[in-house]
């Protein structure tokens, strides 16, 4: 058996080897990185806005929101597939009556991939809101990430196009793993009562089982969806001021430094406007001896007992003033602080589908006034 300090720098070998399978990512394709602007506004937006309502699955409110996702990807987003996975579960407030719970899947592959022979970067926030405290919208919990996601879709959508036009064109299809994309809206994240395995994470859980035991194609390079998954992202309470993001598992730690390295590129090159005393993402040189075995309960979860690869994004201490609290409404988000999560992801995806090169070669525009920016641990969620 390996002493442990030996084992230590196998695995600081093994994350260095993970972050160099990243392509370069130069200033320039940061600076192409477009912009939200007034798609955060809480009142107009046409991203967030619509999603700023209570949204208890089953109820109107929800399947409002699930209508916003569609409509979103099917009239700006066509090339992107569409799948629904339904489940219902009683809860501990509903006696016998069953709740439905819709996860929504887009999905965008190269178009010669077979199915099972993509590996996707998945992103990932739940969209249900709690059933209590009545008309409770959340915010941050988490309409606002699930916006962050909408605009990474349409800021890269144009790029993967392109490249794989190129890619077609030149002979170049197939030659190389194919790499697409997945973003989940997950439903039933939410306890009804307490938290516990059985009350939370419904749709996850739904989801993360159909996945399992859903075989692809034989002679596929992926045995099921799961396997597909090459890591899994989950965006929750995001929004509020000044968060703080620790790396909490050692096995994806070279993604959540590359995330922070370009975090800090970008900050450097003054294309994030809010001004946190410290950044989003503060643990990019954490040493692989201070990780613990604890971790936040959400989401990811199932997947990550069955095997995939998490890289959670969630606060840690959690905004107090705002967790399951009805100030958790618009008007508490920090809306230069949802920018600039969008723009970060939106780097880290780009930089994960090697598509800088295919960004449009303009300088994003920025918000013009950044003094107008409008503005706050839990054991479950």
């Amino acid at each position: 058996m390996p002493r442990p300090s030996t084992v230590v720098l196998i695995l600081t070998a093994l994350l260095s080897l993970a972050s160099g399978s990243f392509s370069t990512v130069t200033d320039d394709h940061l600076r192409s990185i477009p912009s939200p602007n007034d798609d955060f506004n809480i009142k107009e937006g046409k991203l967030l806005a619509p999603i700023l309502i209570p949204r208890v699955p089953g109820t109107d409110g929800s399947y409002k929101v699930q209508k916003h996702f569609v409509d979103f990807f099917e009239n700006e987003l066509p090339e992107w597939r569409r799948i629904s996975q339904n489940s219902t579960s009683k809860t501990p407030v509903t006696g016998d009556r069953d709740v439905p719970f819709t996860n929504w899947i887009f999905q965008r592959d190269p178009p010669w991939a077979r199915e099972g022979d993509v590996g996707r970067l998945t992103l990932v926030a739940h969209f249900d809101s709690l059933i209590k405290p009545e008309g409770f919208i959340g915010a941050i919990d988490s309409a606002a990430p699930c916006a962050m996601l909408m605009h990474v879709a349409r800021s890269i959508d144009d790029a993967l196009t392109s490249k794989w036009k190129e890619m077609e064109d030149s002979g170049d299809a197939g030659l190389e793993e194919a790499k697409g994309i997945q973003i989940i809206f997950l439903d039933g994240e939410e306890a009804f009562e307490r938290w516990s395995d059985d009350d939370s994470l419904y749709g996850a859980r739904s989801l993360a089982a159909e996945w399992e035991r859903t075989p692809h194609e034989s002679m596929s390079t992926y045995k099921t969806p799961l396997d597909s998954i090459s890591l899994f992202v989950l965006l929750d309470l995001l929004g509020a001021e000044g968060p703080t993001v620790p790396s909490y598992f050692l096995p994806t730690h070279w993604a959540y430094r590359n995330m922070a390295d370009l975090e800090k590129r970008m900050r450097d090159l003054k294309l994030l406007e809010s001004s946190p005393k410290q950044p989003f993402l503060p643990d990019g040189d954490k040493e692989a001896t201070t990780f613990g075995r604890g971790f936040i309960g959400d989401d990811h979860v199932p997947f990550m007992q069955r095997g995939v690869e998490i890289l959670h994004l969630i606060p840690s201490p959690f905004p107090r003033d705002l967790w399951h609290k009805m100030e958790d409404d618009g008007e508490h988000l920090d809306l230069g602080t949802c920018r600039d999560w969008s723009r970060i992801v939106t780097a880290f995806t780009m930089e994960w589908l090697e598509i800088g090169d295919y960004m449009p070669k303009k300088v994003a525009r920025e918000e013009g006034s950044k003094s107008g920016v409008e503005k706050g641990k839990r054991t479950e969620l």
